[in-house]
């Protein structure tokens, strides 16, 4: 018969039933407690690590981050947005001192109308680098699914001469010199060769992240670690030239 073997709410003593939804409530309530409790161990981590790179650290709310930012196009999804365990810095690269600012991006993304209605809520982190130079636009990341069928039904990104770099990453830039020029045979190799994340350049800051996933702080170390190497990879006739640019828009600098 149908329903038969299942067990009906109603059919169960009352007993079981406060019982059922007592446990229910208590691992509820545990969860939350060892999600505040991660989430303080880790901002404490996070504290110790801008110490310990010479960074501060301020775990509260960064409300200037929605307008500073608002040109890159991962902090304009959704809504509710805001920034928070930021840390900020100066490092050195090639002799070039880049201001950094790291830290977690929470967004929600509402969909659906009345009681199908829903709210998901959707964590990154992240790491900018305030370039010493201004650069055209430039954004290479690993290419997805999504990107080759845009790429079959006409939008294409910049291809390179390594057909292989070209198969793993989207490229795309409103110069297409500036992308050849930075991109060259040697930048490629540390490309291919390392585990890069999605990197936007735009209005001469760096931006780096990784899908929605936040980092732990080895990882945020591990990021500015990259972040070092890429930059050093840069083509000097590339960087001599910005030098040079950069000087000629800023003679009092």
């Amino acid at each position: 018969m149908p329903g038969e073997g299942f067990v009906r709410l109603d059919d169960m003593p009352v007993g079981i039933l406060v019982m059922v939804f007592v446990l229910v409530f208590m691992g509820a309530i545990l969860m939350i407690v060892v999600g505040f409790a991660q989430a303080k161990k880790r901002r404490e981590a996070l504290a110790g690590l801008a110490t310990s790179l010479g960074f501060s650290f301020d775990p509260s709310r960064d409300s200037r981050h929605d307008d500073e930012y608002r040109h890159f196009s991962i902090f304009r999804k959704g809504h509710g947005r805001v920034a928070f365990n930021t840390m900020r810095g100066e490092i050195e690269i090639e002799g070039r001192r880049f201001a950094v600012k790291m830290g977690d991006f929470r967004y929600r993304v509402t969909s659906g109308s009345g009681k199908n209605r829903s709210t998901r809520t959707y964590t990154l982190s992240y790491l900018i680098a305030h370039q010493p130079f201004v650069t055209p636009d430039l954004l290479i990341r690993p290419e997805n699914a999504l990107d080759k069928l845009a790429g079959i039904i006409g939008f294409d990104d910049i291809d390179f001469e390594s057909e292989e770099f070209s198969r793993r990453f989207l490229v795309k830039s409103g110069d297409r010199r500036f992308a050849y020029d930075t991109i060259d045979p040697r930048m490629m190799e540390f490309l291919l060769g390392s585990d890069p994340p999605s990197i936007d350049i735009e209005q001469g800051r760096c931006l780096l992240y990784r899908s929605t996933r936040c980092w732990t702080p080895q990882r945020f170390r591990d990021e500015l670690r990259w972040l070092t190497e890429f930059f050093s990879h840069w083509p000097d006739h590339v960087t001599r030239s910005l030098d040079s640019s950069s000087t000629r828009n800023n003679p009092g600098a």
